[in-house]
């Protein structure tokens, strides 16, 4: 493998987003240019049927394409196209404000941190959903978990872990963030969640679907981690509404 020619990349996984895009990789770019470091944005298309690809190559993006629709796959056959030494994972949905892009930089940067990720805020939620993102943020926190949305990593890691598991169809980000802290904690670095300066994320998935629903999927794959392995049980990553955005 060559090595890295970049300072970071940020990948950006996406599946027919031609309505988000535009947005999450214009606010990338505006904290791009708020950093020192020399970076780059991957979008992986994910064998989208819309502009996606043309979207985020009129971005100034460049694209890699991952034929197969698993989230898993996507993120890692974007990194392997990065020419980064810290490695960055977006979603599509995703708005990164510049502060947390910098410290996020500065913890790989310094040799603190191999790994982390940050606190999410879910745009457009209230109520239940809005509760639910604030327990997934303090067990984040607790655990040291990454959420999917920003997860930050030295590439030696992600490559020594070999990346994000493609045995899964969700989750992924979990078991990275387990693997990279594992390696992290042998070599004296932290795996940080980064708080104070969140990520805001699309609420879609809590406008599509009921509470009812978002829980009873989250309890049977926690009750039954087997089922992550079968995209039939993880529906609720890769199934839209007909009017879905």
């Amino acid at each position: 493998m060559e090595p890295p020619e970049l300072d970071y990349s940020i990948v950006v996984p996406a599946y027919d987003e031609e309505r988000l895009l535009p947005e999450t990789l214009a606010r990338l770019r505006q904290a791009m240019g708020g950093t020192p470091l020399v970076g780059e944005i991957v979008v992986c298309d994910n064998n989208s049927t819309d502009r996606t690809p043309a979207i985020a190559t009129d971005a100034g993006a460049r694209v890699a394409f991952e034929s197969v629709n698993q989230i898993a796959r996507a993120r890692n056959t974007g990194a392997w196209a990065a020419r980064g030494r810290y490695l960055i994972f977006v979603d599509a949905d995703t708005v990164v404000p510049p502060a947390l892009l910098d410290r996020a930089l500065e913890a790989l940067d310094t040799g603190r941190a191999c790994g982390g990720g940050a606190e999410v805020i879910m745009e457009g939620v209230d109520g239940f959903s809005a509760r639910l993102v604030a327990l997934w943020n303090a067990f984040s926190r607790w655990r040291r978990l990454a959420a999917g949305s920003f997860v930050f990593v030295l590439r030696e890691a992600f490559d020594a872990v070999g990346g994000f598991p493609e045995s899964v169809y969700a989750s992924e980000e979990i078991w990275l963030s387990r693997s990279v802290k594992g390696w992290g904690r042998r070599r004296g670095l932290t795996f940080e969640i980064l708080q104070g300066d969140p990520v805001v994320t699309s609420g879609r998935k809590a406008r599509w679907y009921p509470a009812p629903v978002l829980i009873g999927v989250a309890l049977f794959l926690t009750l039954v981690p087997l089922a992550l392995r079968s995209r039939r049980f993880c529906w609720l990553w890769y199934r839209r509404p007909p009017e879905g955005v």
